[in-house]
């Protein structure tokens, strides 16, 4: 059985169905007074990598600065449409129930994911997943630009040694991660990439989704 079982967010465990990009593109004109015309890429990405390359494409000078401010402007804008991510947003089916079984057998859990913290707080805790989840242990945006970062300082919160560790992600960046962490990774084919192509990238394990409870812990090792 792990010790720690890490969640990436989007796709994995919930699905916003497009307000993400809305919330995103609210923050960005707010910190800097341009409105969106395009984003660069988020599948398997990192905010800070994110706001980088979606400033470039905007002739905008990044730094630390304006990533500090737009972190601050995305979490505060989560908080104030948390309401309307509850309507239109969903956690994916299943999710909870995992989450559920995996607390009840004792295995403590955390998340590794791209968004900075405060909004990564209210998407699970708009759909009751934050209650099974110790998110001091894991890691977010505001922790490195790549997956390895985030997972090595997931790990290091947690003092878990990377064999001991399982985590679960949607993209061929979180597979890629996880292996690079040296961590047992499982895909979950519940976002842009098929099952095929997660083991393609070198997933351990791969799900459909997380609706079948049972081979979901089976994949997980409990």
């Amino acid at each position: 059985m792990p010790e720690l079982v890490l969640w990436d967010i989007d796709h994995t465990l919930m699905a916003t169905r497009g307000l993400g990009r809305e919330l995103w593109g609210e923050a960005f004109e707010q910190v800097t007074g341009v409105v969106l015309r395009e984003q660069a890429s988020v599948t398997g990405s990192t905010e800070r990598v994110i706001l980088r390359e979606t400033a470039r494409l905007h002739d905008i000078e990044y730094d630390e600065e304006l990533f500090t401010r737009f972190a601050e402007a995305l979490g505060a804008v989560h908080v104030r449409r948390a309401a309307e991510m509850r309507e239109r947003g969903h956690a994916l089916p299943g999710a909870a129930a995992v989450l559920a079984a995996l607390d009840e057998r004792g295995v403590r859990q955390s998340v590794v994911t791209g968004n900075v913290r405060q909004a990564a707080e209210v998407k699970l805790a708009v759909f009751g997943l934050d209650a099974y989840l110790r998110l001091d242990d894991g890691a977010y945006g505001e922790d490195g630009e790549r997956r390895p970062d985030l997972l090595r300082a997931a790990l290091k919160r947690a003092a878990v040694s990377p064999h001991s560790a399982v985590f679960l992600g949607d993209t061929p960046a979180d597979v890629a991660g996880g292996r690079d962490a040296g961590v047992r990774v499982v895909g979950v084919a519940t976002g842009r990439t098929s099952a095929s192509d997660l083991r393609a990238a070198g997933a351990d394990f791969v799900l459909d989704g997380l609706s079948d409870t049972g081979r979901a812990l089976g994949a997980i090792g409990t």
